[in-house]
């Protein structure tokens, strides 16, 4: 395919001073220090608006479902989405942070803190970049249309795919702002919640032969679950599909009768070719193999969001992949390779994110692209390079303005 990169105007890159990528840093550490955990967004989304809104974004404001949206351009024209998310983990044991997980603190290059990276960090640099754009947004060719989404962590997809629908759109194209360490990303395995339960029969613990061991016939499920994880489909791009529980619970009368059921929370990543029913499939085998008493199903995700809203699916997010040759993919890689100076590295992710829906379910061709690295998403002691957050302040602007005049060229 030919690539078109337009000229970019003085007028937009010369925003990009000293000042501007500080005031992004003071806004990502306010980011930091609002706590903001699936179903308690509300406080972040406000503060996200306000800044929308100051820097030159247009009917900027949190819909019905809890999900901040905002646009730039003209009022029509195809339009590119660039989606983020809003929420964070629960911090889990504050003893394993050595900062303050809501501090924001900078020490150097890093700024420290729970979300820094995944996604607080890219959705202010996000945030920053296109608004670089707002002053001649209206000689856009098309339009951008930005979702910062709630209660992305537990459920992806499902809070992006309800705005979407209330809206009545269907994006042409998306950026997904999730760390990629300036990468772009063109893919990503999908995700199973599945629910497996043991049964057995109650009885005293002195007189365990008359009861039946809910807990031991999960036991020899546990195993064997290990070494179903070692035989699972893989594919050249996505690699394997991968197997852990990641919750076991017993429940018994009393401590000292026997477990009547036991419940297992399994996180079952799926490659391209694995598909729902085969999933629970391999889990049926491995029940009938055992020869216990036990079911297995996908999970039910249900939560109501900060406005109210009830979300509510099952937890099945499906794997995609964007082809190499997909002009989306090979217009971001020429954007990238004039900006940068050199050709970004293509990857995949190895956690899950929004495209689920926007390429997996929706067909809606996708990338990702933002700073900070992978690896400390959703762990202790997160940070992000400040370098790295301000180089992409304007490649987000590069890449929004390069995209849509080079995939609408005539």
């Amino acid at each position: 395919m030919t690539i078109f990169l337009p000229a970019r105007t003085p007028d937009v890159r010369s925003r990009m001073t000293t000042a501007y990528a500080e005031a992004c840093t003071r806004f990502l550490q306010q980011l930091v220090s609002t706590p903001s955990p699936p179903g308690q967004e509300a406080n972040l989304a406000r503060r996200v608006v306000q800044e929308m809104q100051r820097l030159g974004f247009r009917d900027v404001h949190i819909d019905q479902v809890g999900n901040v949206i905002g646009w730039l351009g003209p009022q029509t024209g195809p339009i590119l989405l660039v989606d983020t998310h809003l929420d964070t983990p629960f911090v889990g044991n504050p003893a394993s942070w050595e900062m303050d997980p809501f501090g924001g603190v900078i020490e150097g290059d890093r700024l420290w803190g729970l979300g820094s990276a995944d996604a607080k960090g890219p959705l202010a640099a996000m945030i920053y970049g296109l608004g670089m754009l707002a002053p001649h947004a209206e000689t856009l060719p098309g339009r951008i249309l930005v979702i910062a989404v709630v209660q992305e962590i537990p459920a992806e997809g499902l809070a992006l795919r309800a705005s979407l629908e209330a809206l009545g759109i269907h994006p042409d194209w998306a950026l997904i702002a999730k760390p990629t360490e300036m990468r772009l990303v063109r893919g990503h395995r999908g995700r199973m919640e599945i629910r497996l339960s043991t049964f057995g029969r109650s009885a005293h613990a002195a007189m365990p032969e008359q009861g039946e061991n809910a807990l031991y016939a999960a036991a020899r499920l546990v195993f064997g679950i290990e070494l179903l994880g070692m035989s699972l489909m893989s594919d050249p791009v996505l690699g394997s599909g991968s197997i852990a529980i990641t919750r076991f619970t017993s429940h018994s009368n009393a401590r000292n009768a026997i477990p009547d059921r036991c419940d297992m929370i399994i996180d079952r990543r799926v490659t391209l070719g694995e598909t729902a029913s085969r999933v629970l499939a391999e889990l049926d085998a491995l029940i009938q193999r055992e020869g216990v008493r036990a079911e297995a199903h996908i999970a039910r995700y249900q939560q109501n969001t900060h406005t109210g809203y009830k979300l509510a699916a099952d937890a099945y997010y499906p794997a995609w992949v964007l082809s190499e040759d997909h002009p989306l993919l090979q217009q971001a890689v020429a954007s990238l390779d004039r900006s940068l100076g050199h050709k970004p590295e293509v990857g995949i992710w190895r956690f899950s994110s929004d495209g689920v829906y926007t390429m997996g379910l929706a067909g809606i061709p996708t990338i990702g692209f933002g700073p900070g690295r992978c690896q400390l998403s959703h762990a202790p002691n997160e940070f992000i390079s400040l370098s790295h957050l301000h180089r992409s302040i304007p490649l987000y602007a590069d890449l929004a303005r390069d995209l849509l005049y080079g995939l609408l060229r005539k």
